[in-house]
């Protein structure tokens, strides 16, 4: 089961739906800050997510962002920030 790194940036009018998509996206990353969250996924996971965000979001006042990064890529850090990796397990509590 190869994971793909995903950048999921979001920006939601509603404090109730932003709530939801915080929560939600929480369950499915390893790190991230404020409106963005680094997201290893599947395939499979990539697919649920997409949908379950489409359900949760307003169309014609909300936006979510999804990038594809590229494994070969090197990324630069800086501060407190930590390269992302794909960790061996989650915990969802």
């Amino acid at each position: 089961m190869e994971r793909t790194l995903y950048i999921v940036a979001y920006d939601i009018t509603g404090e109730k739906r932003l709530n939801r998509v915080r929560f939600f996206l929480k369950g499915y990353s390893t790190g991230g800050q404020k409106s963005a969250y680094e997201c290893f996924l599947t395939d499979g996971e990539l697919k649920y997510v997409r949908s379950a965000l489409d359900g949760m979001i307003l169309h014609d006042e909300d936006r979510v962002h999804i990038f594809q990064m590229d494994g070969r890529s090197k990324t630069h850090v800086l501060g407190i920030a930590v390269q992302p990796k794909d960790p061996a397990y989650f915990y969802i509590g």
